[in-house]
């Protein structure tokens, strides 16, 4: 068949722990389907060369796949589309977002719109039934949905669905990239942008349930006793700064509005 029947995308991952470049564990997910499905895969990354993440991808199946080579600091989307239109597959699979960068998840929406696709997000399972796929889409809380969408269609894999293959060395080195130098514009919202390590989010309080104070009070401190400490004979001062000590350490305020009231001198210090 001289079109591409299925198409991946595919985008260098970032380990959660060490930071290092790595096969993304969302679009591993999405090759592990797309091989299920026994037709021709046509694996495509658009950005610079990352010889050891691609390898990954290989490794994990891929016997080639295809690099629209562009800068660290431009905007793949105008490659990828004119990729994905010389191709023309009927199916294309990806990662809900990528691991690295913006992380917005918006690329297989702009494909879908700019290729005249539907999408469906978040599949755990899909099977080709004619001019279609029948697909079962993650839900909250567990639930399922089956769905049948025509093709030309688009669909990101659930992080729910089965584990990336593991990845063979030796097959990682036989298969092929193709490099495609290709030209792209310069990314002008992200070099506007600066990025850092994503912070974890704060901690809401623990809702206590109960009708009575004393109830609500046990709820709130069963357990958590050796998360404190008693304070005895402290002046109010230190008890604030206590308080607001153990606020900062619980990421319930800002720490540097602790440290503020911490270096404050007292308005009264008789």
């Amino acid at each position: 068949m001289a079109r591409a029947e299925i198409a991946l995308l595919l985008s260098i991952g970032r380990h959660p722990a060490s930071g290092r470049p790595r096969a993304a564990d969302g679009d591993g997910r999405a090759l592990r389907l797309a091989l299920s499905l026994g037709m021709p895969v046509q694996a495509c990354h658009a950005g610079p060369f990352d010889e050891g993440s691609l390898r990954l991808y290989l490794g994990q199946g891929l016997t080639s796949l295809t690099l629209l080579e562009i800068a660290a600091d431009a905007d793949p989307m105008p490659a990828l589309i004119r990729h994905l239109r010389a191709l023309r597959p009927d199916l294309i699979l990806a990662g809900r977002r990528a691991e690295d960068g913006e992380s917005s998840g918006m690329v297989p929406y702009l494909v879908a719109n700019a290729l005249g696709a539907a999408i469906v997000p978040g599949i755990l399972s899909l099977t080709i039934e004619g001019a279609g796929a029948a697909v079962v889409q993650a839900l909250p809380h567990g639930r399922r949905r089956a769905l049948h969408a025509a093709f030309p269609l688009v669909a990101t894999v659930d992080r729910r669905a089965l584990p990336a293959p593991q990845a063979a060395f030796g097959r990682g080195r036989r298969g092929v990239i193709t490099r495609v130098p290709s030209q792209a514009p310069l990314d002008q919202a992200r070099s506007e942008h600066t990025e850092h390590e994503a912070r974890p989010r704060a901690r809401g309080l623990a809702r206590a349930s109960g009708l009575e104070l004393a109830d609500r009070l046990a709820a709130l401190t069963a357990g958590r006793a050796a998360d404190g400490k008693v304070l005895v004979n402290v002046s109010p001062v230190g008890a604030a700064a206590a308080i607001l000590q153990y606020l900062a350490d619980n990421q319930l305020i800002p720490e540097t509005l602790s440290r503020r009231e911490k270096d404050e001198p007292p308005l009264d210090s008789k």
